[in-house]
């Protein structure tokens, strides 16, 4: 038996819309663990729960978009 082929992973579509100014500590953790940088930064992150959770708790400074294939 040959094993799986690898799925294609969901991605997220992630921008930074606000300055991270006055944020905690944690959110900007979170801002730099997402690879977030400036205003107008825009990743891709893998759709999981990790970072579903990541982007909740920055939710107030990113806009999500979930990219058309």
């Amino acid at each position: 038996m040959s094993p799986a082929a690898p799925k294609a992973q969901a991605t997220l579509r992630v921008t930074q819309h606000r300055s991270r100014n006055g944020c905690d500590k944690a959110q900007l953790a979170t801002l730099r663990s997402l690879g977030l940088r400036h205003i107008n930064h825009t990743v891709e992150v893998t759709d999981t729960p990790q970072s579903r959770g990541m982007l909740h708790r920055v939710r107030h400074l990113v806009h999500v978009e979930e990219p058309t294939l």
